[in-house]
């Protein structure tokens, strides 16, 4: 079986932190594909070594990833 998760990776200073928002597993690399391959190990990892309960408890089956728009208010600290 080889199930499919998200990624979501940011950068953050001079590193790339990437989250699997199903599982809320986190890791890190200097490069995008060094942050997503260190995740990928991280959730192998996960799977390899938490107990069946564990997974059951942290698995979200629905993550949705959508755009919002808000209003922000005109002041210093707008985002553009």
């Amino acid at each position: 079986m080889k199930p499919t998760f998200t990624a979501l990776i940011e950068r953050e200073d001079d590193m790339y932190v990437s989250l699997c928002p199903e599982l809320d597993i986190a890791s890190q690399g200097y490069t995008i594909e060094e942050a997503r391959t260190n995740l990928k190990e991280a959730i192998e990892l996960f799977f390899e070594y938490a107990s069946d309960e564990e997974i059951k408890q942290r698995l979200k089956s629905e993550i949705y990833i959508t755009p919002i728009e808000v209003e922000i208010g005109e002041t210093e600290n707008s985002i553009s």
